[in-house]
Parts: structure tokens; sequence; C-alpha cells
């Protein structure tokens, strides 16, 4: 099937954009490299193709004319792209994530997990370390809580058409974490794939995940908050939908090693209060939605969903506006 990596960078090529270019050459993936108004007038690498902001006016998508610039979110021109080049597959990841022999394996839809069958919270990375650590997005109020005391439970084969990658090293954790412990984190276990049932919350990101076609309309990423938010959210989003679907969003073993870009600590704390405070009401909300199910109602559920997001005033009614763009591309390219 054909594979495109998706990446967003406002940086020039580094060590990691050059291996991930080499593994995609080997590889015969594609490659889109989406930037933003701070990356390098005269960016080039081999294997890569790079759309820098003024390309990205020229792309034949709505979106490229409404997303604000200056944001993660661009990285949706990405997407679309890799859909309109025909990828039945999409790897996202970032410029700080060097790739492992393994992120170049085949890639199934359809796998063997196990998985955990309950209500509310559950801290995957509970499964895969001793070490107490908790993904970007947990509520704060879950962590002592949550002690993964439910026993996966081991099922033939799943439809997992988003499948996200563990990392290595400096994983994707929230400021709090980082700013009162700098533990170098290796996950490992006897667990290779873990699926989290109905009713089950547990966010993930965009720093190693893979999404098959049948999921491709859940990759939007929202542009009207913090980009410490947008992929957490869109998470929330995605497993509210996939419930509806039968599908199930696979974790599985470490794929990638981070070696973290500089961030600043604070500046991350700040761009996360609003997920602190909010993203357990949005779960919440999120699961007494009534919605249709079906591939053919996947626009009116997230359009739903991000209503939600709305009248918890965390986004603008503008939002809807970028989605109804996102859904007017995806209509003429899928």
């Amino acid at each position: 099937m054909k594979t495109t990596l998706v990446i967003t960078s406002i940086s020039a090529p580094n060590k990691i954009l050059k291996e991930f270019a080499k593994g995609c050459s080997t590889h015969n993936w594609d490659f889109v490299l989406i930037g933003d108004s701070a990356s390098p007038a005269n960016f080039k690498l081999n294997h890569c193709v790079f759309f820098g902001p003024a390309s990205q006016q020229q792309m034949p998508f709505k979106l490229a004319k409404t997303l604000p610039f200056n944001h993660y979110a661009r990285k949706n021109l990405g997407y679309l792209q890799a859909i309109k080049n025909r990828s039945m597959v999409i790897v996202e990841s970032d410029d700080d994530n060097l790739p492992l022999k393994s992120f170049w394996l085949q890639r199934n839809q359809k796998i063997n997990v196990v998985s955990v069958q309950k209500k509310g919270w559950v801290n995957v990375y509970g499964y895969f370390t001793k070490t107490q650590v908790w993904p970007r997005g947990f509520p704060l109020e879950e962590i002592m809580a949550n002690t993964n005391s439910v026993k996966p439970k081991r099922l033939n084969l799943s439809d997992c058409p988003i499948q996200q990658g563990l990392a290595n090293g400096d994983p994707d954790l929230d400021a709090i974490y980082r700013l009162t412990n700098n533990a170098n984190i290796i996950f490992k276990s006897d667990v290779k794939h873990l699926a989290l049932g109905q009713h089950t919350w547990c966010p993930f990101n965009s720093q190693n995940t893979t999404w098959f076609k049948d999921a491709f309309p859940l990759l939007y990423l929202p542009s009207h908050c913090n980009f410490r938010m947008t992929d957490i959210w869109r998470s929330f989003v995605a497993q509210r939908i996939c419930w509806e679907n039968g599908w199930m969003i696979d974790f599985h073993y470490p794929t990638v090693k981070q070696e973290r870009n500089h961030h600043n600590l604070l500046k991350d704390f700040k761009g996360e209060i609003e997920g602190y405070l909010h993203n357990s009401a949005i779960c919440q909300q999120l699961q007494q939605l009534e919605l249709k199910g079906g591939k053919q109602n996947l626009e009116e559920d997230m359009r739903r969903c991000y209503q939600v997001l709305v009248s918890l005033n965390l986004v603008p009614k503008s939002e809807l506006n970028l989605l109804k763009d996102w859904f007017s591309d995806l209509n003429k390219i899928l």
C-alpha cells in the first residue's frame, strides 16, 4: 500500500529529517514536509517534497487559503497532499524523533492486540513501563487514581485504523512531568499492541502515529487552540468516533527515539493549562453525544464533536469553518 510520511517543521534539514528522507527512499515511501513562516527559504532535501508558505498557497485546497500561519495545524495540508497522491497509509512524526529500524516495518490495519475494557481513563503508558509516567493530555486528577489494575483481554484480531507508536528517550509528556522529572524513559513489556475498548479514554499524539484510509477524515488538527492541545483534542474526537464504527486505537511498542528540540517548559505549561482544566469535561461531553456512526456520517459526527469544543469556549465558531473547508477538500480527493 502506498505510504506517505508527513511532518511539519521550521528546521533546516537536520540529522533526523535526513534520516527520515533516507528511510523513505529505501522503503519507497513518499515524504511530504510542510513548512511555516519561519522555515528556511532555500530548504532542500533529497527524497522530500517540501511545501513552504508560498507553495502552500498554490496547493489546490480551500484549506490552504484559510488555515492560520505559525501553527502546527498547517500539517493538515500535508495530510491532504498525501491523500491527493493516493496514499493508503499516512505515517506522521516530527523533526526530533529518530526512527528506529522497527519504524519501517510493514503496517497492517487489522492486527492481533490485547485490549483493556474499562469505562473511564486508562494510562496506557503504565502497561509499557513501571515508571510513573503519563502521556501529554492525560487528566492530572486521574494520575494517582489510575493504577492500571485492569488486566488486558486478548483478542484474536482487531480493526485499528489509527495506531500510536510509543517513543523512547524523551517521549511526548506534559510540562508538569518535565518540570519535576527528567527521567530517560524506555518502554518495554511483554505487551506489543494494546487497544482500548469502548468508553475507555487515553490521549494519543501526533509524534509517531499511523493512519489508514478509513480514518483519514479524523486526521484534522484544530487551528484555533494552542499547539500543545491540537493533537490531543483531535485524539479525543477520533476516539469517540471510532467507538461508533467498531474501530479500536492501537498503542504499540516504540519505533522512534525522541531527541527533543529545545522547549521553554513554562511556555509549554501555559499552553497546556486549558487541557489540565478541561480535558475530562471534553470527554464527558463527547461521550454523551449521540452520533450516527458509519463512514458516510463522519463529517456530521466530527462537526458535532467540534461543537462540543465550541460550547466549552475552547475554540471559536470559526473552527467549524476550517473543518468545513477540510471536508470540502477531502470530498474532492478521497
